[in-house]
C-alpha cells in the first residue's frame, strides 16, 4: 500500500541578497517525503541543509518553487499562517533544547497546546501523557536546571509530540549530548518512528544519520544524493543493551 505524501518540494530555490551579491543557498531542490519515513539530511557547512530545514519547518519561505505540506501549498503563506501551520503540523527538536528555564517540564510541554487554544485540563492531560511516553513521568514538576542533558532533550521531544504533528524535525538533536545520552535519544526517536511518526533529522554525524532509513546529502544548495540506508543502526546493535530507561 502506498503511503501518502506528507512533503513535496518542487524546484525550491532560496536566494539571499547581500549588497550586490546573490547567495544561492538552495538551488532547485525537489524531493518527496512519505508518511512514517525516517529521513536524515546531511551536508557540510554551507551546503544549504539549515536553509532547507527552515523551509521545511515553515520558519522561512522559498524564493521560488512550491512546498506542499499535507496537500497545502505553504510556500506563499504569510507569517501568521505559517505560525499556525508550524503549531499544528510540525514538532521541533533543537540541539539547544529551547526550554523555558523557569517553567517545569510539564509547563514546557504544554506550551504548544496553549498556542493552539486547548483548555487547561486537557493541556495538562496531554502533556503528562507526552512526558510518560518519553519515560519522564517522575520528572514532570522539575525545571530544566534540575534535569540532565538527556532528560532536557526528552522534555523537548515530548513538547514536539504533544500536538500530534505530521512531521518531527530534529535539528542536531544529539549535538550537545555525550555518546551514551545520544544513544538514549536516538533510541527514543526510533520508538517514535515505530509508532508511525514521520521524522526528518538534520545531522553532520554519520553514526547518527545511520539511524535513519533514508539519507539525503546536500552540497552547494543541491541534492548530491538521495539513497535508502542499507546499513540502519538500531538499539539492538548496541550489544543488545537498551540505554533508554
Amino acid at each position: 500500500m502506498n503511503k501518502k505524501e506528507v512533503i513535496t518540494l518542487d524546484d525550491i530555490k532560496r536566494f539571499f541578497y547581500v549588497g550586490t551579491e546573490t547567495v544561492k543557498a538552495l538551488q532547485s531542490i525537489s524531493l518527496t517525503v512519505h508518511e512514517n519515513e525516517f529521513v536524515a539530511l546531511m551536508g557540510p557547512s554551507g551546503s544549504g541543509k539549515s536553509t532547507l530545514m527552515n523551509i521545511l519547518g515553515c520558519l522561512d519561505t522559498p524564493t521560488s518553487g512550491s512546498y506542499i505540506l499535507n496537500g497545502q501549498d505553504v510556500s506563499r503563506l504569510d507569517d501568521n499562517d505559517l505560525a499556525e501551520i508550524r503549531n499544528k503540523e510540525i514538532g521541533f527538536i533543537f540541539q539547544t533544547f529551547n526550554l523555558l528555564p523557569r517553567q517545569t517540564a510539564l509547563e514546557n510541554v504544554m506550551l504548544p497546546l496553549i498556542y493552539a487554544g486547548v483548555g487547561k485540563s486537557t493541556r495538562q492531560e496531554l502533556a503528562q501523557s507526552a512526558l510518560n511516553n518519553v519515560h519522564l513521568s517522575d520528572r514532570v514538576l522539575h525545571k530544566p536546571n534540575e534535569l540532565s542533558g538527556g532528560q532536557r532533550q526528552r522534555v523537548a521531544v515530548a513538547r514536539a509530540l504533544v500536538n500530534n504533528p505530521s512531521i518531527i524535525l530534529a535539528d542536531e538533536p544529539t549535538g550537545n549530548l555525550d555518546s551514551k545520552t545520544s544513544i538514549e535519544i536516538m533510541g527514543l526517536l526510533e520508538e517514535i518512528h515505530k509508532k508511525g511518526n514521520t521524522i526528518i533529522l538534520v545531522t553532520h554525524e554519520e553514526s547518527i544519520a545511520k539511524h535513519a532509513h533514508r539519507i539525503i546529502r546536500l552540497i552547494d544548495g543541491k541534492v548530491e544524493s538521495d539513497n535508502k540506508n542499507e546499513d540502519i543502526i538500531t538499539m539492538k546493535d548496541y550489544h543488545g543493551k537498551s540505554f533508554v530507561k
